[in-house]
């Protein structure tokens, strides 16, 4: 597994985000799915390294988040909600950027490869700042990928796009699962269906489905999964 949750805390002060989870995430797109607040974006902070977890342990790729996060680090890719890009970068100057921050060598073939398959292509030589949101979310897409990382992190990758601009982001996503451990956050549950194969749902902290699609809706009588989401996170 490349993902492994055992029994992981986070506490705020009086308030606990995270409260005892336990789920593993294998090649392919895992959806994580719950309300506002659930514990999600703190769950993939702590993966992530970004922050510590109050107790409870969870590896990526073997490797410690607490104890050796540089190595979590150089096998995992992060896009936050919040998507953080330099907006008076060009495309490919923002990619060399991470690629020297990564420390690669010889990255120009790399980008190059990155840019196609994001779709880049039409949108390279032009500020990030002049894009459309679906091309910033591309762009950053492409900064998580590009060191070929064995797992992907994506917070609401697709928040806010377009029908056009979704079905590309979904589409891309479909074919990094196939070579990688994607974890997908989102509240769009047609994309969901569309992209995942396994769903874990996390509510008030604590994990209330983790399952296939399929082995949901066999569960739950063939419900629709929002009506399933629904029913679990009430």
């Amino acid at each position: 597994m490349s993902i492994q949750v055992e029994s992981l805390t986070k506490v705020y002060g009086q308030q606990q985000a995270v409260d005892h989870i336990s789920f593993s995430a294998a090649q392919g797109v895992l959806g994580f799915l719950g309300p506002n607040g659930a514990g999600k974006s703190t769950t993939m902070k702590i993966l992530t390294c970004f922050i510590p977890q109050t107790s409870g342990k969870a590896t990526v790729c073997g490797f410690d988040v607490e104890k050796q996060p540089l190595e979590v680090k150089r096998r995992i890719g992060y896009l936050p909600e919040s998507n953080p890009l330099y907006l008076d970068m060009y495309v490919k100057e923002s990619l060399a950027f991470i690629a020297a921050i990564h420390q690669m060598k010889n990255p120009q073939s790399r980008i190059a490869d990155i840019i196609e398959q994001t779709g880049l292509g039409p949108e390279q030589r032009k500020k990030i700042g002049q894009l459309s949101k679906g091309y910033r979310q591309r762009v950053g897409i492409a900064q998580a990928i590009l060191h070929n990382p064995e797992v992907l992190i994506l917070d609401e990758p697709t928040s806010g796009l377009d029908p056009n601009q979704l079905i590309g982001i979904r589409q891309l996503i479909l074919d990094l699962g196939k070579s990688k451990t994607v974890v997908l956050s989102t509240h769009i549950m047609q994309e969901v269906e569309a992209v995942c194969n396994q769903v874990v749902i996390i509510s008030k902290g604590k994990i209330v489905a983790n399952d296939t699609f399929m082995g949901l809706k066999e569960k739950n009588k063939g419900a629709s999964l929002e009506n399933i989401f629904i029913k679990l996170t009430n």
